[in-house]
């Protein structure tokens, strides 16, 4: 079964959460954006970003560490689709990252999940530039803030999946 089929098929098929805090991580080519939610999995804040280090285990690593101290039971990793919503070298390449964090937090007790993450650093960067950031300035914080969109909107959805 392909990532992406094993992608749709996870997000589509209901199952249990454990209970409290979700980080999300958009996986950048040079930073990992980082954001957590309340323990009533209300709101997303921005945690931070993790620095590439070069070295795909260090990086995890310190990813591991992240999840860790925020203390969260679910991370939600953005894929990155096409426009189309297909899944290109980019979304692959996410969904092998994210295998290989899964078999890292598992252990943990740390479930992982994938979100289609499509418009996530167009609408973070405008939130940033509506609050009076210029671009440059604005680069270190795009990659948590891209996270927080993407957690705030899967925390909406899942709110709005428990209603139904």
């Amino acid at each position: 079964m392909s990532g992406a089929a094993r992608h749709s098929e996870r997000a589509d098929a209901p199952r249990e959460r454990p209970a409290g805090r979700v980080a999300a991580l958009d996986l950048g080519s040079k930073r990992v954006g980082v954001a957590y939610s309340d323990s009533g999995r209300t709101i997303a804040s921005p945690w931070g970003t993790i620095e590439r280090s070069g070295d795909a285990g260090r990086d995890r690593t310190a990813v591991v560490d992240a999840v860790r101290e925020i203390e969260a039971s679910v991370v939600v990793v953005g894929l990155p689709l096409s426009l189309s919503g297909a899944a290109g070298p980019a979304a692959r390449a996410a969904l092998e990252e994210a295998e290989e964090l899964r078999a890292a937090l598992e252990p943990f007790g740390v479930a992982v999940e994938m979100a289609d993450e499509r418009f996530t650093t167009t609408e973070a960067q405008r939130g940033l530039t509506a609050s009076g950031r210029d671009a440059k300035a604005s680069r270190r914080l795009i990659d948590s803030a891209a996270a927080m969109v993407l957690l705030q909107a899967w925390l909406d959805r899942d709110r709005d999946r428990d209603r139904t």
